[in-house]
């Protein structure tokens, strides 16, 4: 059966994923400060935004100036798309992740949104510790994933990975609900021209790469190269 792709609009990344991510899935993209995550999201949001696709970014640390004014660095206008409703950028700073999820349903329904960013899901599970039953946190981050999908977006959800730490998620858990995992680098001393780099984890029901591919972020956004 023939499955209906999203283009991400990040030049290079779709040709590596069989044109884009599936619709509807939900996709953790992971990385330590400074390798580009919300500049990834911002020119995903965008691309949807001009191909007439409604958009929610949703910040749970960062205020929303923050996130409209990275978007405008790159000539990507969030302030025209939010004044005619087709966009919502909005942080809050919640209780409880059945707090996210009610404003998520809120917004998307608001805008009829086809794409969807949580920046991020670290934050999102900084209640839970890790001491907790992981069967019922699993459940939790389940039950989120499982919320995007009954909206019918396609979802990017932002996870902080500490330096120097060779991990997917802050508990080891939730890169095993989404349907894809893109993992940015950076790498500090390096003898290349391009320091930033990604790796395609996963991405479920795609014939997807699976080598390192160098990424460069140009006045124009993400430009993913060839290996």
């Amino acid at each position: 059966m023939e499955k209906e792709r999203i283009e991400t609009g990040i030049p290079g990344l779709d040709k590596l994923i069989q044109g884009g991510f599936i619709k509807g899935s939900t996709i953790l993209l992971c990385g330590t400060t400074g390798t580009g995550k919300t500049i990834f999201s911002c020119q995903f949001i965008w691309h949807g935004l001009e191909k007439g696709e409604n958009g929610v970014y949703l910040a749970l640390e960062e205020d929303k100036e923050s996130i409209i004014k990275c978007a405008q660095d790159f000539g990507w206008d969030f302030k025209k798309y939010i004044n005619q409703k087709k966009l919502i950028v909005e942080s809050i700073f919640p209780s409880s992740l059945e707090e996210i999820k009610d404003t998520i349903r809120e917004f998307i329904r608001r805008v009829n949104a086809k794409r969807f960013v949580l920046d991020s899901l670290s934050v999102a599970t900084m209640g839970w510790k890790e001491s907790e039953s992981i069967p019922i946190i699993r459940r939790s981050i389940f039950e989120l994933a499982k919320t995007l999908k009954d909206l019918q977006v396609t979802s990017i959800l932002i996870s902080e990975i500490p330096e120097g730490e060779n991990k997917l998620s802050r508990l080891g858990i939730e890169e095993f609900v989404v349907d894809g995992i893109i993992r940015l680098h950076y790498l500090e001393f390096t003898t290349g021209d391009i320091p930033r780099s990604l790796i395609i984890r996963k991405m479920r029901r795609t014939d997807h790469e699976t080598d390192i591919f160098p990424f460069e972020i140009t006045e124009k956004g993400i430009v993913v190269k060839k290996g």
